[in-house]
């Protein structure tokens, strides 16, 4: 069954959904791709015609880099995007949502060929229609698939709305940066897994006897939201006191 969202679980137990890429987007990315070899082609065989057999030799190494060498080394190299993915917006990935390597790049583009039968890609848009991720044979047989770029990912979630409370004792920096980050990636996880990620993060606040211990074992995904809250800047009642 069709389906435009791609869901991976990441080690952590993050879910990312991301959007996989249709014939329409891809087939805009390879135009772009092939108007950008074509302006290289041409800017190449000009000075190299004038060097005459070597020349002509270099000009053909030159043609076959550019067709299959382009792209292997941009998805390996460049993110998984060659010129005209980057583009439109798209990059290449393996199926568990790891970059795709020099192996998988290889075959997937060595593959065009037969995506590229009958004729215009006949095969591999047949194959993408039919498949559940828009993949063709080269995506297949490599295990990989084109999805959009998820725009604003280096940015750092936001936290979630609570009210803020101070850490019981002083904490060393590793230690906020990492109640920090588990509190910006907690609305993206399981509750069991939330739990079991803030049990181990509490840790250190559990060596203080008080009332500090005692939320952190009724509720510790709350509590550390609230302290994340509090070393993120945010104050209230609970610094007060």
């Amino acid at each position: 069954m069709l389906d435009t969202i791609h869901r991976i679980e990441t080690p952590e137990g993050v879910d990312l959904d991301l959007r996989t890429a249709g014939p329409a987007p891809r087939l805009l990315a390879w135009i772009i791709d092939l108007c950008l070899r074509g302006v290289i082609t041409i800017g190449v065989s000009i000075p190299l015609s004038a060097l005459g057999k070597l020349g002509g030799g270099v000009f053909l190494i030159v043609l076959f880099a550019l067709e299959w060498l382009y792209p292997v080394i941009f998805e390996v190299l460049a993110d998984g995007s060659t010129p005209g993915k980057r583009a439109v917006g798209l990059r290449v990935i393996r199926l568990d949502g790891t970059p795709v390597d020099w192996g998988a790049s290889t075959l997937r583009n060595l593959l065009r060929t037969a995506d590229f039968l009958p004729a215009l890609f006949g095969f591999g848009l047949i194959s993408m229609l039919y498949t559940r991720r828009f993949q063709r044979l080269g995506d297949l047989a490599a295990g990989t698939v084109v999805v959009y770029r998820r725009r604003g990912a280096a940015r750092a979630a936001a936290l979630p709305e609570t009210a803020p409370r101070p850490p019981p004792l002083p904490l060393e920096l590793d230690e906020q940066r990492a109640i920090i980050r588990f509190a910006q990636g907690a609305q993206g996880w399981s509750a069991t897994r939330a739990r079991e990620l803030s049990e181990v993060a509490a840790r250190p606040l559990q060596a203080v006897r008080d009332e500090a211990t005692a939320a952190t074992a009724r509720d510790p995904v709350a509590y550390l939201l609230s302290v994340a809250a509090w070393l993120a800047g945010k104050r209230g009642d609970e610094a007060s006191r």
